[in-house]
């Protein structure tokens, strides 16, 4: 546990000066009669991230957390399977976006998830993993019009466009 602390608080560091430095690409302060910059939430958001960071490190050098007195092994075999499973069905669900797009590939996972790792009636399993992908549509391509990938199934989506945009 103490070791995966500062290997986590290091590379969430790393990628929070990432994100600055890409940020800083657009003005990250206030724009006189505009406002914030385009880039000022994300080099913000990724500074307070850093700052956590190191406190995390500093509260590691230190022992103060219960993580960095830990002498337990980060992940045992229960947690080990776990993240196999997920990581498998995640992966997966990314490979299948390509195909049969995100309101194809989301409602499988949540399937697999809801259904088969964490045993819960078919029911349940079916009005989740079937109603989040229309409020997700609700959401990103009518609200936000941001366009989700489709993949093959983009046809059955041209009379919901004719509809909402």
């Amino acid at each position: 546990m103490r070791r995966a602390e500062i290997v986590t608080a290091v590379l969430m560091a790393a990628f929070s000066i990432y994100l600055m430095w890409k940020s800083a690409e657009l003005p990250i302060g206030w724009i006189p009669d505009e406002g914030p910059g385009g880039g000022a939430f994300s080099f913000w958001l990724s500074a307070i991230m850093l700052v956590c960071c190191v406190l995390t490190m500093i509260n590691w050098a230190r022992r103060t957390t219960p993580p960095s007195q830990s002498t337990e092994p980060f992940m045992d075999g229960f947690a080990r399977n776990k993240f196999v499973l997920v990581g498998g069905g995640v992966t997966v669900m990314i490979g299948l976006v390509h195909v049969i797009g995100m309101y194809g590939a989301i409602p499988l996972f949540m399937l697999y998830y809801i259904r088969f790792l964490g045993r819960h009636s078919w029911l349940v399993s079916l009005a989740i993993s079937l109603s989040a992908p229309v409020a997700i549509f609700f959401f990103f391509d009518v609200a936000l019009r941001i366009v989700l990938p489709k993949g093959y199934l983009e046809p059955l989506f041209y009379p919901l466009y004719d509809i909402f945009l």
